[in-house]
């Protein structure tokens, strides 16, 4: 079930504290501001590759620090581990590094014991450095629920190099991710007269036009100053959007999927960037099919030949999910379709059956392009779920 983050325009969380765009050699100053015994937070690969050069900052400045995995997962059962670690040490300051698992359950365990909080983003793949909010998954990755945090983190710190050091698909993914700020925005508070949820909206849209201008010089340039551009349209405006506009301008559609999806172990190779990107193209294929929207046909006809500018899945194969049964399809959609679901921030009802037919149609052409892009060989698929037949491997 999930924990909806509060949505009231009374108690806003729009930006950390303080964000310093440096290298992590030059944070020392402003982590030490915060605490003499912080507790390093990241996945394993992470701490053991770059917990060195973070620890060397902390020994200038004097901080006993100590290092804790949140292996297996962002999840209940890592969290207790890590309050436990948080007891032994006597710690006072949480850093968390990496991506954006580690960030998050790095923000709900600094929430919860009632420290301060750094993020360290590894990799510009989400906002999650930024924003007052956590996902919890199960131990097997399976999306379970969001958290509703009563503060973004105490200090950002955005090192370009080491950003850079990621591999170019995290960006891609983050990329996918901060998109759906504008086309989910758009849906659920387009019609808003709340001047900040207004200036969410409008901050989503120019989000999007940099990411359509800038997206594809900045892949090809890494560490130019059109890739930075990028990288702060990923990791800090997108968190802007979310921080104004709280929760009724973070997700609806295209995060509904991405979670449905998580409860497929084969869609566990795949970034949540790029399962909220395919969300998207989910979301404009809903539009059209259960309500004749040919501006979210056509939106969607222009997302896909961004997508293939940039490497964005299109499709369940894209995903690594073409082989997948009508069964998980099915569960998938299910989950997506949940009473507590982000799907229902749409302005109509959509069944599960009606999102599996739209979940394999991403690809379908709208009016006068057939010749732009070849049909997709799910395209027949579509009608065959929407009349409850099994298309995709039994």
């Amino acid at each position: 079930m999930t924990k909806q983050a509060p949505t009231s325009l009374l108690s806003l969380n729009v930006a950390p504290t303080q964000v310093v765009r440096c290298s992590l050699e030059d944070s020392g100053n402003a982590i030490a501001r915060l605490g003499n015994r912080p507790l390093i937070v990241g996945g394993q690969h992470t701490l053991a590759t770059l917990a060195s050069s973070l620890e060397s900052v902390l020994e200038q400045h004097q901080l006993s620090y100590e290092c804790a995995s949140y292996s297996p997962d962002c999840s209940e059962k890592s969290l207790a581990k890590l309050s436990e670690a948080v007891a032994a040490h006597q710690s006072d300051l949480i850093i968390g590094i990496g991506g954006g698992k580690a960030l998050d359950i790095a923000k709900i365990l600094a929430h919860q014991c009632q420290l301060p909080v750094v993020t360290v983003p590894t990799s510009a793949a989400t906002c999650a450095a930024w924003t007052a909010l956590s996902n919890i998954y199960s131990d097997q990755g399976a999306f379970l629920y969001d958290v509703g945090l009563d503060r973004c983190p105490d200090l950002l710190v955005l090192d370009y190099s080491l950003i850079q050091t990621a591999p170019q698909r995290t960006l891609v993914a983050g990329i996918g991710d901060a998109l759906a700020k504008w086309y989910e925005a758009s849906v659920s508070s387009g019609s808003a007269t709340d001047t900040l949820i207004i200036a969410a909206v409008q901050q989503a849209r120019v989000l999007r036009d940099i990411l359509f201008q800038k997206s594809v010089d900045a892949l090809t340039q890494p560490g130019s100053e059109v890739w930075r551009e990028v990288v702060d349209a990923t990791v800090l405006l997108a968190g802007v959007i979310g921080g104004l506009g709280g929760a009724r301008c973070r997700t609806v559609a295209a995060h509904a999927v991405h979670n449905g999806l998580t409860h497929i172990p084969a869609a566990h190779d795949s970034l949540h960037g790029e399962k909220v990107a395919y969300g998207i193209l989910v979301q404009l294929r809903l539009e059209q099919m259960l309500q004749g929207n040919q501006l979210a046909a056509s939106a969607r006809q222009q997302l896909l030949k961004f997508y293939g500018e940039l490497g964005l899945p299109q499709t369940l194969q894209d995903l690594g999910l073409g082989s997948i049964t009508l069964a998980q399809l099915q569960k998938a959609a299910e989950i997506a379709c949940g009473e507590n679901s982000d799907i229902h921030r749409l302005p109509f009802k959509v069944l599960p059956e009606q999102l599996m037919a739209a979940m394999v149609s991403t690809r379908v052409l709208v009016e006068g392009s057939r010749k732009e892009l070849s049909l997709p060989a799910v395209e027949g698929c579509s009608r065959s779920v929407a009349k409850g037949q099994g298309c995709l491997s039994e």
